[in-house]
C-alpha cells in the first residue's frame, strides 16, 4: 500500500523596521523611530516541499516445489510412525499428529498459489488430505469406543483409509509436473476375523474335578467365559455366537465368571481386537463334590426368567483367559 505524508505549508513574515535620526532636535520614540520618518516595513515567506511516496514492493510468491514439499514431508513423517506392534494409547497419539499434519497441509495448499500446470492435482490433492484427516480421526474415535481393541486391527483400519489411497495418484501428478516429493505409503496389515472352533479351551487349568459349566452363547458375537480365583483366570472356554460349549472337570472352589465378547480373536494376545466388551457375572459360583456334583449353565443373552445379573469390567481389571 502506499503512503502519503501531509506536509503544512507555514509563511513567516518579518517587519523590518529602520531608525533615523533628523537634526538631533526631536527624540525617537519606543520603536526607535524619529517623529515625521517611516520607513516601509518589508515581508518574506517560505514553503517545504512535499516529500515523494515511497512505493512498497510486491511480494514475490515462493516457489512451488519448496512450498509443496513443506506440507507433504510432515505428513510423510507422521505416517511413518505407524507401528503395529506399538500399545494403542501411543498408536493413536501417532494418528493424532497425521491428523495435525494433514489439516495443516490441506489448509496450505489450498491457499498457496500454483503453476496452472497442476491446478487439477493440486485440488485432488487436497480433498485426498482431507480425508485422510477423517478416516484417521475415526480410527481414533474406534479406539476410544472399544470398535478396535488392539494396535494391529487399528493399523488395519488405517490401510482401509480412501484418502491415504488417493495421495499417491495426486501427488503422482504432481511429479509428472515437475514437483517431486518423498510419500511412502504405510504397509498396514489387513483386517482380520480369526475365530476358533466352540468348545475350545483357551486355558485349561487342571480340570481334575467333577463340576460342569455350561454356557449357552446367545448373543451376536464370540465369547471367552472364564472361571476365575483371586482375579487370575483358571479355565476359559470359547464359545461362538450361536454356540453351546462347556468346562468339564471343574475343581471343587468358589469362582468368579468372566466372559469377554468380541470379533477376530488374537490366540497371542488372548483376546479379541474388534468389537470388544467385557463383562462379569455379579453372583460367584460355587461347586462341590459329593454323592452328585455341581453342574451350573448360563447364558449369554437376556433370557426370560434369568436370574443372574452381570456388569461391566474394565478392560485392566479383567483377567487375562
Amino acid at each position: 500500500m502506499k503512503s502519503f505524508t501531509k506536509v503544512g505549508l507555514a509563511a513567516g513574515a518579518t517587519l523590518l523596521l529602520a531608525a533615523c535620526s533628523s537634526g538631533g532636535s526631536g527624540g525617537t520614540d519606543a520603536f526607535g523611530m524619529g517623529p515625521g520618518k517611516s520607513q516601509p516595513a518589508s515581508a518574506s515567506a517560505s514553503a517545504s516541499p512535499s516529500p515523494t511516496p515511497t512505493p512498497t514492493p510486491t511480494p514475490t510468491k515462493p516457489p512451488y516445489g519448496p512450498v509443496l514439499v513443506s506440507y507433504i514431508d510432515p505428513v510423510n513423517a507422521a505416517l511413518a510412525k505407524l507401528n503395529a506392534s506399538a500399545g494403542l494409547d501411543a498408536f493413536s497419539t501417532v494418528l493424532q499428529e497425521a491428523v495435525t499434519a494433514a489439516n495443516a497441509a490441506g489448509s496450505g495448499l489450498g491457499l498457496a498459489g500454483e503453476p496452472a500446470t497442476v491446478t487439477t492435482a493440486r485440488r485432488q490433492l487436497v480433498t485426498a488430505l482431507g480425508q485422510l484427516s477423517t478416516d484417521l480421526t475415526k480410527v481414533r474415535s474406534d479406539i476410544k469406543a472399544k470398535n478396535v481393541c488392539a494396535t494391529t486391527s487399528a493399523f488395519a483400519e488405517v490401510g482401509l483409509s480412501e484418502g491415504l489411497k488417493a495421495l499417491p495418484a495426486a501427488l503422482a501428478q504432481m511429479t509428472a509436473a515437475g514437483y517431486p516429493t518423498t510419500f511412502n505409503l504405510p504397509q498396514a496389515p489387513a483386517l482380520q476375523t480369526r475365530s476358533l472352533d466352540s468348545g475350545t479351551m483357551v486355558r485349561s487349568g487342571r480340570l481334575k474335578g467333577e463340576g460342569v459349566l455350561k454356557v449357552d452363547n446367545g448373543g451376536s458375537a464370540d465369547a471367552v467365559v472364564s472361571l476365575a480365583q483371586n482375579g487370575k483366570s483358571i479355565h476359559s472356554v470359547y464359545v461362538g455366537k450361536g454356540k453351546k460349549a462347556s468346562i468339564e472337570g471343574v475343581e471343587d472352589g468358589t469362582y468368579d465368571v468372566f466372559f469377554a465378547g468380541g470379533v477376530d480373536w488374537d490366540p497371542t494376545l488372548k483376546a479379541f481386537t474388534q468389537n470388544c466388551d467385557f463383562s462379569k457375572f455379579d453372583d460367584s459360583m460355587a461347586f462341590e463334590t459329593g454323592r452328585t456334583y455341581t453342574s451350573w449353565s448360563i447364558t449369554l443373552q437376556p433370557a426370560v426368567g434369568g436370574n443372574a445379573k452381570t456388569s461391566d469390567v474394565d478392560e485392566d481389571t479383567f483377567p487375562q483367559p
